[in-house]
């Protein structure tokens, strides 16, 4: 039997990250996990996060125990395992060796769009909760360890072309696209977690990709979050210049 193909697909909130994660869990092949290592980031970091102790009870709390189940046999013996990941719940001496062991792709949207986002359901947000400075040691990490950048995938692009981007990430994963990532039921799953009531009504709803979204215009960001998206630019633009698919 060969061994399963787990994937680990790295964003930052407020992103197409559960769209995603439905247009995977909409094939036939395989599993999927929603943020492992919230529950682990919420306890390390002692941050005030909506539906805090409710998300620490539905998760192990130890970043090892979570590292053991990923490495661990598949949900329901699928071949394929995607696991989407938020890359600032990384905290200093978390375990990191596992992504090696993951096909890691990373998942991209330009700061201000992500921060409109954000404060809309936390009004407090700093550089660190958007997760740009982490997603960007975690792709240089993994560009280093196989000699060349792993997929970056821009969320933009695959609301503009779902098909077109969704094939060519499938192809630089190595793995088969299926028709079956564009559509999938509307409602609640099983496998969404305990933070969704707060966080997933707008994915509840979908039943698809929907169309591209007009960018937030910079000139009308509050100052301190255009300090902040000023910030995150650089990390944005290096992962930005590696993306696939759509142009």
């Amino acid at each position: 039997m060969s061994e399963p193909i787990r994937i680990a697909m790295w964003s930052g909130p407020r992103n197409i990250s559960t769209a995603m994660m439905r247009s995977f869990e909409n094939r036939p092949d395989t599993a999927v996990t929603d943020e492992p290592f919230y529950a682990s980031f919420l306890k390390a970091t002692g941050i005030d996060h909506p539906m805090r102790e409710e998300s620490m009870a539905s998760q192990p709390t130890d970043p090892h125990v979570i590292v053991e189940h990923l490495l661990g046999p598949v949900p329901g013996g699928r071949p394929i395992w995607y696991q989407k990941h938020m890359t600032h719940h990384m905290v200093d001496g978390f375990p990191r060796d596992w992504i090696a062991g993951m096909r890691n792709a990373f998942l991209i949207r330009a700061p201000e769009d992500v921060l409109v986002s954000y404060v809309q359901k936390r009004e407090d947000v700093t550089l660190d909760d958007i997760g740009f400075v982490s997603q960007r040691e975690l792709f240089e990490r993994e560009s280093d360890r196989l000699g060349h950048a792993p997929p970056v995938v821009h969320g933009e692009d695959v609301l503009a072309d779902p098909r077109g981007t969704l094939s060519a990430l499938c192809a630089a994963l190595d793995i088969p696209f299926s028709d079956k990532m564009l559509a999938w039921p509307a409602g609640k799953r099983a496998t969404d977690g305990a933070w969704a009531p707060v966080w997933y009504a707008s994915v509840e709803r979908s039943t698809g990709f929907g169309p591209p979204r007009p960018p937030a215009r910079r000139d009308r960001l509050p100052t301190h979050l255009q300090r902040i998206a000023d910030a995150a630019r650089s990390h944005y633009e290096r992962l930005r210049k590696f993306k696939i698919g759509a142009n």
